[in-house]
């Protein structure tokens, strides 16, 4: 670290803390050379992938589309904004921790189903419907299936 009175770049630490809930370092530093001190702050930086599309084509990660997305799908539905940004930050956190500098846009949509399905089933129904370009009632029905553990279908009439 450069010291920002005599610009030379052997500095020391005098005293380090955690800040920001433990998202930040705070470090006390003091100039060998000078003997003048400054504080320097630390902390990760856990860069997005970028999303490859469906037809190839690459664009950055974009959290607005994905809250957009969850919010569509959970409209009118019993479910806070906080449940909304907790998945939001959950999704962010499982493409941040794959160390990709790319994620294909299907993995980022089954990491919405996975929240979806826990917030409320309505609305993962809702999302799957059209995430998985559901043609009939068939393929509604068989999701449903899913949802619920079973293979039988229920009686229609």
């Amino acid at each position: 670290m450069y010291c920002p009175f005599c610009n030379a770049d052997d500095t020391r630490v005098v005293d380090s803390r955690l800040v920001a809930n433990g998202g930040q370092v705070r470090r006390r530093r003091e100039c060998v050379h000078c003997s003048e001190r400054f504080t320097t702050y630390e902390l990760a930086e856990l860069v997005m992938p970028r999303v490859i599309k469906s037809d190839g084509t690459r664009q950055s990660f974009d959290e607005d589309k994905l809250r957009a997305g969850l919010q569509r799908a959970l409209e009118k539905r019993p479910v806070s904004i906080e449940q909304i940004e907790t998945a939001v930050g959950q999704i962010k956190h499982f493409l941040q921790v794959t160390g990709e500098r790319e994620v294909a846009s299907r993995e980022i949509g089954e990491a919405v189903m996975v929240q979806l399905r826990e917030l409320d089933e309505v609305a993962y129904v809702r999302f799957a419907s059209v995430y998985r370009s559901f043609q009939d009632l068939s393929e509604f029905q068989d999701e449903l299936n899913r949802l619920t553990g079973s293979g039988v279908q229920p009686p229609v009439g």
